[in-house]
């Protein structure tokens, strides 16, 4: 005679557990990939104000000399990389959004692998630009005397503090690339993994 109370072995148990886990962690991974690429949208664009409007007019005797991003070509890459990496988390904010609202990941192998590999070359190309900008801050803060090129944030001191900001700014959404490319390297092979079939729901 069957009492009809299920019995549950210590292996199902185990299971589940796991799932849960998974599922848990798989939570906390997309949360951290929206967070980190609203960072990105944000400060990406405030990179690209910051630098891209920095002017400044100094009168030299009888001269007027203006300061702006464009006689420097670092600056110039740091803006327009910046600019890329702002759109390129917008588009992605909105499909991490729209997945969420359908309650289902708007996702697959080869999805995957354009988010990874577009992750990965952002990444390298926002270090690329925040190195060359922050070369040319140290040139521009103390000159090259061998060079003979004079310091010019002597003289354009509001122009430099504003670079310096932008760069900082910069610096920041190299490193949240950096990290949002491990994210995208784990949301990429966990779909090659044992739970790929259980793996996805948001």
């Amino acid at each position: 005679m069957s009492s009809g109370v299920g019995v549950s072995t210590p292996g199902n148990v185990a299971v589940q557990h796991g799932l849960g886990s998974l599922k848990a962690m798989e939570r906390k991974v997309k949360v951290a990939e929206v967070v980190l690429r609203c960072l990105i949208l944000g400060l990406g664009v405030l990179v690209a104000s910051l630098v891209g409007t920095d002017t400044q007019v100094k009168k030299i005797f009888s001269i007027e000399k203006k300061a702006k991003f464009t006689e420097m070509k670092s600056l110039v890459f740091l803006v327009i990389a910046n600019g890329i990496a702002a759109g390129y988390s917008l588009i992605q904010v909105l499909r991490c959004v729209v997945s969420a609202v359908r309650g289902s990941v708007l996702f697959s192998k080869p999805l995957a692998w354009a988010i990874f590999s577009c992750d990965q070359v952002l990444a390298y190309v926002c270090l690329a630009a925040v190195a060359t900008a922050a070369q040319t801050a140290v040139l521009g803060e103390y000159g090259q005397a061998e060079m003979q090129w004079m310091s010019i944030c002597n003289m354009y001191g509001k122009f430099c503090n504003q670079v310096g900001e932008g760069i900082v700014c910069a610096l920041v959404v190299s490193l949240s690339m950096v990290s949002l490319s491990c994210v995208s390297a784990f949301n990429l092979f966990r779909l090659y993994g044992k739970n790929k079939g259980k793996a996805g729901e948001f």
